[in-house]
């Protein structure tokens, strides 16, 4: 929600004042290998967390079988 408030509040000539900032300071040849790099770090954290989640996935089950052995 908080993001949604933050860029309301950039208008078109902020947006391009920013994206020209940040133009001359990389330069045009810099910036598509900064955006390969971010998206590469998105996909290790997104393959990350979905490792993180089928452990936990793995563990409730296994947990649940060891319930259902030891009731017996």
């Amino acid at each position: 929600m908080s993001i949604l408030i933050i860029v309301g509040m950039f208008g078109p000539q902020e947006i391009i004042l920013i994206l020209v900032i940040v133009l001359l300071l990389f330069g045009g040849r810099k910036i598509p290998e900064l955006m390969k790099g971010l998206g590469k770090g998105m996909k290790e954290f997104k393959k990350a967390s979905n490792d993180d989640e089928e452990e936990d996935i793995e563990d409730k089950s296994k947990k649940k079988n060891t319930d259902k052995i030891s009731d017996k």
